[in-house]
C-alpha cells in the first residue's frame, strides 16, 4: 500500500528536507507542498490524503488552527522548531512530533509507525477495542499518557492537580475545573471543590463520603445530592 503524503510548511529548506525523506520510503508517495495552510485546505477536500507533514508557525492559519479546523482525517505528524505546543498537538490527535532538524531515523520511525496501522486488516481494526486516553505534562516537559479507564480520582493542589489512576500518581500542572471539563461527563464527576473521581471506581458511599481503593473521601455538601443520585442510578443500571 502506498500513501499519499502532502507537506505543509513555510519554509523551503523544510520542505526540500522532507521531499528527500519521503523519496527514500518505498511506501511513500509525495502528493502535494504548501508553503501555507490556507491551500492545503482546499486540496485535502478534493484529494486522498493519508498523511499530512504539518509546521507549526505559518502566515494565515498556524498548524494547529488548521488541525482544529480538519474535518476529515489523515494521520498528521507535526514538524516544528519549537517544543512548547507538544502537549496541544496531541491534544487534537496528531500522531507524532517531530523537531526540527529532523534526523532520517526519527522521520522514518514515525513514518513507520503509521505504515504498521495501515497494514492492519480492516476486520482486524475494526476488532481492536479503543482505550480513551490523555496526555498529560509532567515534569515540566515530559508528556504522560494516561489511559482514562486507570484514573481513580483527581485531587486539587491550588494551582496543580494529582492524578491517582490504579498505577501511579501524576502531579499536572492544571486546575481542577479545566482537567475536569476534559474527561467523559458520564464517567466522572466532581464530588468538592478538590476532588473529582471516576464513577465505576467508587466502592462505598456512606454518609457524606465515598470510598475509592480503601481511601475515604469528602463529598461537598452542595455536590451531595447529584452524587448520590448518580451513583445510586449507576448501580441500578448495571445490576
Amino acid at each position: 500500500m502506498v500513501l499519499r503524503a502532502i507537506i505543509i510548511d513555510d519554509e523551503p529548506l523544510a520542505i526540500n528536507v522532507l521531499k528527500n525523506y519521503i523519496e527514500k520510503v518505498g511506501e511513500l508517495q509525495l502528493a502535494n507542498t504548501f508553503s501555507n495552510a490556507i491551500e492545503a485546505q482546499s486540496y485535502i477536500q478534493n484529494n486522498a490524503v493519508d498523511i499530512i507533514f504539518l509546521d507549526i508557525n505559518m502566515p494565515l492559519l498556524s498548524g494547529l488552527d488548521f488541525l482544529k479546523s480538519m474535518t476529515i482525517e489523515p494521520q498528521v505528524i507535526i514538524t516544528t522548531a519549537h517544543e512548547k505546543y507538544a502537549l496541544q498537538s496531541y491534544e487534537l490527535e496528531a500522531i507524532d512530533y517531530l523537531i526540527k532538524p529532523i534526523p532520517f531515523p526519527r522521520f522514518l520511525k514515525s513514518v513507520n509507525r503509521i505504515i504498521k496501522l495501515r497494514n492492519v486488516g480492516n476486520d482486524d481494526l475494526q476488532s481492536m477495542p479503543t482505550r480513551g486516553h490523555i496526555f498529560v505534562k509532567v515534569d515540566k516537559k515530559r508528556l504522560q499518557k494516561i489511559y482514562l479507564d486507570e484514573i481513580m480520582v483527581v485531587e486539587s493542589l491550588k494551582d496543580y492537580i494529582r492524578i491517582i489512576t490504579s498505577a501511579s500518581k501524576y502531579i499536572v500542572h492544571r486546575t481542577l475545573c479545566s482537567f475536569t471539563e476534559e474527561l467523559p461527563s458520564d464517567k466522572f464527576m466532581r464530588i468538592h471543590r478538590s476532588f473529582t473521581v471516576a464513577l465505576d471506581k467508587v466502592d462505598v458511599i456512606e454518609g457524606n463520603s465515598l470510598e475509592i481503593g480503601g481511601i475515604r473521601y469528602t463529598i461537598g455538601r452542595s455536590y451531595l445530592p447529584e452524587t448520590k443520585d448518580r451513583l445510586l442510578n449507576r448501580i441500578v443500571k448495571t445490576s
